[in-house]
């Protein structure tokens, strides 16, 4: 069953785990998995997808109960007012102690992934983003890191090209001593209540010790 840390009759929050989709009908999405966990609760609600979280990143998600809070919710993230906060596990012992990274970002939809280019096109789109680093390995580096572009795979890609892959990330060229399992998680995240204009914060525990 779903972690369901947080919710009322107009949000859901929740901990989406590694490997199921955030938006879907299936049973291996959460929308349907958040609708059994709030009907076991008394909830009979329908689910709207506000942000989203590739299949294979774990951690904090926000799920809006009705169309009025999924509107201000969706417009929340689109506007930066929602802060989403990532670890992540790479490959690499990485130098800067914080940094902002900016690429011009192309997904391939036949491939399944994203490319960073050199120039403009159709299709390619601008992506940034800032880290700092938490703590060093000796062959790895945790590091914390805020989106200012929300592009597809957008952390995974911008590490991977700089040498640095994320843990298990075998999509984006990982070596397999580094596991299967992607290491990369939604730690902290904060936004604005779409009804009580409250601003709420939640975080996890950091699972990459």
């Amino acid at each position: 069953m779903i972690d369901l840390l947080y919710f009322d009759s107009d949000i859901a929050v929740c901990v989406k785990p590694a490997g199921v989709f955030s938006e879907g009908d299936g049973k291996n999405c959460m929308p349907y998995l958040l609708s059994l966990e709030l009907k076991e609760r008394g909830i009979d609600a329908s689910v709207f997808v506000v942000h989203r979280l590739d299949r294979e990143t774990e951690g904090l998600t926000v799920f809006a109960l009705n169309e009025a809070s999924a509107a201000a919710l969706s417009l929340s993230f689109q506007n930066g007012d929602a802060v989403k906060i990532y670890h992540a596990l790479c490959v690499g012992v990485i130098e800067k102690d914080a940094d902002v990274l900016c690429d011009l970002l192309f997904y391939d939809r036949g491939r399944g992934k994203s490319f960073v280019v050199d120039r403009e096109r159709k299709g390619v789109r601008k992506a940034s983003l800032e880290y700092s680093v938490l703590r060093r390995f000796a062959d790895r580096t945790l590091i914390s890191v805020r989106l200012h572009t929300g592009r597809t795979h957008q952390i995974r890609v911008q590490f991977a090209s700089r040498g640095h892959a994320l843990c298990g990330d075998r999509r984006y060229g990982a070596p397999s001593e580094y596991g299967n399992k992607l290491c990369l998680c939604a730690v902290s995240l904060s936004f604005t209540h779409p009804r009580t204009k409250e601003r709420m914060s939640f975080e996890i525990e950091n699972p990459y010790k």
